[in-house]
C-alpha cells in the first residue's frame, strides 16, 4: 500500500515537474519575443560599431523639399531654436537601449529547438516593428518650414538657428561658414534596408553586422543625383577656396590716436593739412581735408557712453556722457538752445532767432506766407547754420525733410547734437566748393541769423543756394539786417537788396514775430528766364552752356547764375506733387527713350525699383530679419539709387540720408524730386558726419564696387566710425565680397545676426557690438 501510494506520488511529482518545467519554457517564450521586439527597435551596437555608426551619421544631410527661391526678397526672420535641433540624441539612446538588450542577452539561456523556432518567428515580427519605429522621425529633427519656403542659410539674432542651403551641398562649390550646420535626420528608407539586413544574417546574436555597416556605408557615398559626397564637394570647396580673398577674421584692429579723440572725423580733422593752408578767409580751414590714406584704426567710445535715447524722446534730452561736451550750454543757454540737466543735456526748442520754440518760429513763417504750404508743397528744406538743429527737428511734425548743415567749428559738437538727437545733419560750410547737392533739388533754403556773407564777393555763397534751390522755391531768412537799424545792419540789408534784385529773387513779403522780436524776409527764385534776360547788365553773369550745374563733388564756387529750364520734360520746370503723392510718383522728366540704370527705360527702371525694394522692405527687412525697428532713427543708404529703399521706409519714423556715390549713376536728383533727400559721396574717403551717428547703414551692392579702388579695411573702420554701438549693416552683394566682409566684422567682434546666399547673391544683417581695442594707432595728420 505504501508502495502504491509511493508510486502515485512519484507520477504526481513527475507532472508536478513537467507543468513547472512548460511554465519555464513558456516564460522564456515571452522573455525572448520580448528581447527580440526591444533589439529590433533598438539594434546592439558595440563601442566600435557605434563610432563608426556616428561617423557615418555626421555625413548624411537632410533632403529637404523646399520652393523654388527668389532674389532674396522675403528671406525669412530669426527661427525659432527648435528649427536647428537634429537628431543628435538619437545615437546615444540607441546605444544605451542596446546595452541594456545586450546586458539582458547574456541572462538568457535557449533550452530547446522549439524555443529558436519560436524566436526566429518572432525575429520576423520584430523586424517589421523595427521598420515602423526606425522610421519614425523625431519631431526635433524636422527642419521647419519658412514663411515663403524658400531655400535659406540663416543665423538668428542668437546666433544658434542655423540652416543649410540646399545649393549649396550640390556641385556648385559655395563656400559654407564655420558657424553653418547640417541637421541630420534619419532616412526612413535607409533605417528600412538596415533592419532588414539584420534580418537576413545567420547569426541572431550579431544584431548589426559588418555586412549592414558596409552597406550603409555604400548608400552613403553613391552619387544618386540628390546627394553629393565628400570627393566632389571637397574638389569643389578647394577650387572656391582659390577663388575667396585671404581670410581676415584675424585682421588686427587698433585705436586711434588722435587730438579729436573719441569726436573724430579724417576728413575734418586733418591737422597738418590744415596748417599747411595759406589763407582761411573763405573757411578753407572748415572745409574737407582729407588724408592721403584713409585710417584703418577705430574711433575710441567717450567714457560712460550708454544706447543713444529712442525717438522722439531724443528731440528734448539726450545723454550727456554721449557727447560730453557744455560750451554751448554755457554761450546759448539763455536762448534755449541746450541746457545741463542732470545726466542729461535738454533742448527746450529755442534758438537765436527763436528763443520761444522752434514750432512757434515756423507756425510764424507759415503764416507770414501761406503758400510755404509746409508738408505739402514744401517737403525738402536746407538748413544753413543749423545750431543744434531744432528748426529742422520741428519740422518733422509738418511732414517736412531738413538737410541741416554747419561746420565743425567753435560752436562746440552743434551738428553732434543734432545727429545724437535724431536729427538729419551733416557737418559742412560754405567755402569755396559747392555744397555736395544736385541743383534744383531744395523746395526752400532757410537760414536763421547764420552769419553768412551772402553779399560778399559778388554774392558768390548765394549764387550757390541759387543753384540748388528750386525755380519757384523760396528762401527765408530771418536774420538781424532784416529788422535791425544799425548802420552795420542797415548797410548788409541794402546789399542783400540789390544783389537779390540783380538775381531776379523776389521779395515776397516781410513777416514780423512780435513774440520773438524778429522779422524774416522771405525770397522766391524765378520760374523762367524772363527776368534774367530783361537785366540791364548780365551781373551776376549768366554761367556758360558747358557749366554743368549738377557737377557738385570737388567742383570750386563761380559766382554765376543758370539759366531756369524752361521744356517741358526738363527736371525743374514743373512743381512736383504735393508730398505724400510725390514719393511714388514717376518724375515727369524720366523720358521712355532713355535708359535707366538697371538697363530698362528710364520710367520703367524707376517703377520697377519702386516696387522691387517696395517689396524687400515690406516682406524682408521689417518682419525678417530681427530689428527691432523701434530703436532705429537714423538711417543711411550708402548707396542709393532711385531712392526706393528709403521710400519703402517712409512710414516709419525714421530718416534716411541717401548717398549716390561719386562713380554710380548720378541719380541723387531722382531723389530729391521724390521729397526724400540725400548727398553724393566718394566712399574711400570719411563721411562728414561725427562718430556713432547712424543706427542702421544699408549697403546694395556697393562694396564689390568699392573694394576695386581703395582698401576694404578702411571702409569697414569708416563704416564702425559713423555706426552707433548696437547699430546694424545689411549688406547685399555678391557671395565673395559677403565674405569678405563678415571676416572682418568677426575681426570687430560684431555680432552676425543673419547670412543668405544663392547663385553667388548675399545678404549679410549685422550688429556692431561696443569692443575696443587695446592697442592703439598714432595718425599724425590729426595730431596737433
Amino acid at each position: 500500500m505504501a508502495g502504491r501510494y509511493s508510486r502515485v506520488d512519484g507520477r504526481k511529482s513527475t507532472s508536478y515537474c513537467s507543468a513547472v518545467t512548460i511554465a519555464v519554457f513558456v516564460a522564456f517564450c515571452l522573455v525572448g519575443v520580448w528581447m527580440f521586439m526591444s533589439s529590433s527597435a533598438a539594434p546592439f551596437q558595440n563601442s566600435s560599431v557605434t563610432t563608426t555608426e556616428t561617423k557615418v551619421e555626421d555625413q548624411q544631410i537632410v533632403n529637404v523639399p523646399q520652393k523654388e527661391t527668389k532674389q532674396f526678397e522675403d528671406i525669412p526672420g530669426d527661427l525659432p531654436e527648435d528649427t536647428t535641433k537634429g537628431n543628435d540624441n538619437v545615437t546615444q539612446n540607441e546605444t544605451d537601449n542596446s546595452e541594456e538588450s545586450s546586458q539582458e542577452d547574456t541572462n538568457v539561456k535557449r533550452d530547446s529547438e522549439e524555443e529558436k523556432k519560436i524566436e526566429e518567428r518572432t525575429e520576423g515580427d520584430g523586424n517589421k516593428d523595427g521598420e515602423t519605429d526606425s522610421g519614425d522621425k523625431d519631431p526635433n529633427s524636422d527642419v521647419e518650414e519658412t514663411k515663403t519656403g524658400d531655400e535659406f542659410e540663416e543665423k538668428s539674432d542668437d546666433n544658434k538657428s542655423e540652416t543649410n542651403d540646399e545649393s549649396k551641398l550640390e556641385d556648385k562649390g559655395e563656400r559654407q561658414t564655420e558657424e553653418e550646420k547640417v541637421d541630420q535626420s534619419p532616412d526612413p528608407e535607409e533605417n528600412s534596408s538596415e533592419t532588414k539586413s539584420e534580418s537576413q544574417e545567420k547569426n541572431p546574436d550579431e544584431v548589426f553586422p559588418a555586412g549592414a555597416q558596409s552597406e550603409l556605408l555604400k548608400e552613403t557615398t553613391t552619387q544618386d543625383g540628390t546627394w553629393s559626397n565628400q570627393a566632389t564637394e571637397s574638389k569643389n570647396e578647394k577650387e572656391s577656396q582659390k577663388l575667396l580673398p585671404k581670410d581676415q577674421s584675424s585682421h588686427l584692429w587698433k585705436l586711434c590716436n588722435v587730438t579729436a579723440g573719441p569726436d573724430y572725423i579724417p576728413c575734418l580733422d586733418n591737422i597738418q593739412a590744415i596748417k599747411r593752408l595759406t589763407s582761411t578767409k573763405h573757411y578753407e580751414h572748415r572745409e574737407r581735408h582729407c588724408p592721403d590714406e584713409a585710417p584703418t584704426c577705430l574711433v575710441p567710445l567717450p567714457d560712460g557712453y550708454k544706447r543713444s535715447i529712442k525717438w522722439p524722446n531724443s528731440r528734448d534730452k539726450i545723454w550727456y556722457h554721449n557727447v560730453p561736451h557744455t560750451k554751448l550750454a554755457v554761450v546759448k543757454g539763455h536762448q534755449n538752445w541746450v541746457k545741463v540737466t542732470g545726466e542729461y543735456l535738454t533742448f527746450p526748442g529755442g534758438g537765436t532767432q527763436f528763443t520761444n520754440g522752434a514750432l512757434h518760429y515756423i507756425d510764424f513763417i507759415q503764416e507770414s506766407l501761406p503758400d510755404i504750404a509746409w508738408g505739402k508743397r514744401s517737403r525738402v528744406v536746407l538748413d544753413v547754420g543749423c545750431g543744434v538743429a531744432s528748426f529742422g527737428g520741428f519740422l518733422f511734425e509738418r511732414d517736412v525733410l531738413t538737410m541741416s548743415l554747419a561746420p565743425k567749428d567753435e560752436h562746440e559738437a552743434q551738428v553732434q547734437f543734432a545727429l545724437e538727437r535724431g536729427i538729419p545733419a551733416i557737418s559742412a560750410v560754405m567755402g569755396t566748393k559747392r555744397l555736395p547737392f544736385p541743383s534744383r533739388v531744395f523746395d526752400v533754403v532757410h537760414c536763421a541769423r547764420c552769419r553768412v556773407p551772402w553779399h560778399a564777393e559778388g554774392g558768390k555763397l548765394l549764387l550757390e543756394l541759387n543753384r540748388v534751390l528750386r525755380p519757384g522755391g523760396y528762401f527765408v531768412w530771418s536774420a538781424t539786417p532784416v529788422y535791425r537799424k544799425v548802420p552795420e545792419d542797415v548797410s548788409i540789408w541794402e546789399a542783400m537788396t540789390e544783389l537779390t534784385k540783380a538775381m531776379c529773387w523776389e521779395l515776397v513779403t516781410i513777416g514780423e514775430d512780435k513774440l520773438d522780436g524778429v522779422s524774416a524776409a522771405i525770397y522766391r527764385k524765378p520760374l523762367d528766364n524772363e527776368c534774367y534776360d530783361a537785366r540791364p547788365k548780365n551781373e551776376p553773369p549768366m554761367c556758360s552752356d558747358s557749366d554743368d550745374a549738377n557737377a557738385a563733388w570737388n567742383v570750386e564756387l563761380v559766382a554765376c547764375m543758370h539759366k531756369a529750364p524752361v521744356e517741358p520734360t526738363e527736371r525743374g520746370s514743373k512743381w512736383p506733387e504735393q508730398w505724400p503723392a510725390r514719393v511714388g510718383a514717376t518724375p515727369y522728366w524720366l523720358k521712355s527713350t532713355d535708359k535707366g540704370v538697371y538697363g530698362k527705360s528710364a520710367p520703367e527702371d524707376f517703377n520697377s525699383d519702386r516696387e522691387h525694394w517696395k517689396h524687400v522692405v515690406t516682406k524682408s527687412y521689417l518682419t525678417g530679419i530681427g530689428i527691432d525697428w523701434s530703436t532705429v532713427r537714423n538711417v543711411m543708404d550708402m548707396r542709393a539709387i532711385y531712392g526706393g529703399f528709403a521710400a519703402a521706409l517712409k512710414d516709419l519714423q525714421v530718416w534716411v540720408m541717401n548717398v549716390v556715390p561719386v562713380d554710380s549713376p548720378d541719380t541723387l536728383a531722382v531723389i530729391y524730386e521724390r521729397g526724400l533727400f540725400g548727398i553724393h559721396h566718394d566712399w574711400c574717403e570719411s563721411f562728414s558726419t561725427y562718430p556713432r551717428t547712424y543706427d542702421l547703414l544699408h549697403a546694395d551692392h556697393l562694396f564689390s564696387a568699392i573694394k576695386k579702388r581703395c582698401k576694404l579695411e578702411a571702409v569697414i573702420a569708416e563704416v564702425d566710425r559713423i555706426l552707433r554701438p548696437e547699430g546694424k549693416l545689411i549688406i547685399r552683394d555678391n557671395v565673395e565680397t559677403i565674405n569678405e566682409v563678415e571676416n572682418l566684422a568677426k575681426s570687430l567682434h560684431w555680432d552676425i545676426r543673419m547670412t543668405y546666399s544663392k547663385d553667388n547673391e548675399g545678404l549679410l544683417c549685422i550688429q556692431k557690438t561696443d569692443w575696443r581695442p587695446t592697442e592703439t594707432e598714432t595718425i599724425l595728420s590729426a595730431i596737433a
